[in-house]
């Protein structure tokens, strides 16, 4: 969700299309509708699934290679599975660095637990993908709090949380923008429909089985969220103004003409078994060259100055 856009709509206004669903039927539904995973655009680039990375400690080699393979990737976690992270690691002052002020100023402990741990997904996401130390990423924030790393402008970042779940997503093609639901959210389906729909995907939302509408109404939604994000736009850019296939057809004009832009591709994933995760890349033609460790994105010469020379035996990067 984007900060000070308009609440959804209140969970306790309930259809009957939905009154009984559960995150099972959801993700069954929208696998049927073949409405998950991912589709390569125009250029062959794809959004590859987001690796679950319960602890700081665990394997972030499917991280950096899915960013090597496809100039994107993205982690997933609770921020419960983080928090003992959060509570017990001596670095956590050089970790959160700049936002540590933040972290003390906030009263509320599960607010401030949930900022570190999606700070520290951030950094450590980013220091697997750049090989480099975590300590070493710099976050800073553009207008309307969307976070950049500082100093590495053509390396995007894209944040969602939902209830436990946070997310983030590293792209070195261009932007990118993720969102986050839970697949057994409830709302009003009618009021949705009209609040954020084409006449196009109105038209094909009627056409479902009513079982079927409220799931691919939840995946629009994400997908709408992730796309708007990645535009840095949010809200601002109305949700009737442009739309997708319902099932895996892609961008789409109002009245359903497939849009311009084979540049973006876009994904749903089911994580954990009860949540969807949406991505949207851009492909902006940035340089694709497959080693993106921070030596490698600057100039050689200049490197050699900044670096002194490598101990016999370097120590190991601390991800």
């Amino acid at each position: 969700m984007h900060p000070g856009e308009p609440a959804p709509p209140r969970e306790d206004r309930v259809t009957d299309d939905i009154d009984a669903r559960d995150s099972a039927g959801v993700l069954a539904t929208l696998h049927r509708l073949s409405a998950l995973g991912a589709v390569a655009s125009a250029r062959g680039f794809a959004v590859a699934p987001p690796v679950h990375i319960p602890r700081p400690d665990s394997s972030w080699l499917e991280v950096r290679e899915n960013l090597l393979d496809r100039g994107a990737t993205a982690a997933y976690a609770t921020w419960t599975e983080w928090l003992p992270a959060v509570l017990t690691t001596p670095r956590l002052k050089a970790l959160l660095g700049r936002d540590f002020g933040r972290y003390e100023g906030t009263r509320d402990p599960a607010v401030r637990c949930r900022f570190a741990a999606s700070r520290l997904l951030i950094k450590y996401t980013a220091a697997a993908a750049l090989g480099i130390a975590a300590e070493d990423i710099d976050i800073a924030y553009r207008l309307g709090g969307r976070p950049y790393l500082r100093g590495l402008d053509q390396v995007e970042v894209g944040l969602t949380h939902t209830g436990e779940l946070m997310a983030v997503g590293i792209s070195r093609m261009g932007r990118m923008g993720l969102d986050a639901e839970r697949a057994d959210r409830r709302f009003d389906l009618d009021l949705m429909r009209r609040a954020m729909c084409t006449p196009a995907e109105a038209r094909e939302l009627a056409a479902l089985p009513a079982d079927q509408r409220a799931a691919s109404l939840l995946r629009l939604w994400t997908l709408k969220e992730a796309y708007t994000k990645a535009l840095g736009q949010g809200m601002r850019l109305p949700f009737t103004e442009f739309g997708f296939g319902l099932a895996r057809g892609g961008l789409r004009t109002p009245d359903g003409a497939v849009a311009l832009g084979d540049e973006w591709t876009f994904a749903t994933y089911p994580v954990l078994g009860r949540y969807l995760i949406s991505a949207a890349c851009h492909d902006a033609g940035l340089d694709p060259a497959g080693d993106t460790s921070v030596g490698t994105m600057l100039d050689r010469r200049l490197l050699t100055a900044m670096t002194p020379p490598p101990p016999h035996d370097p120590p190991a990067v601390d991800i």
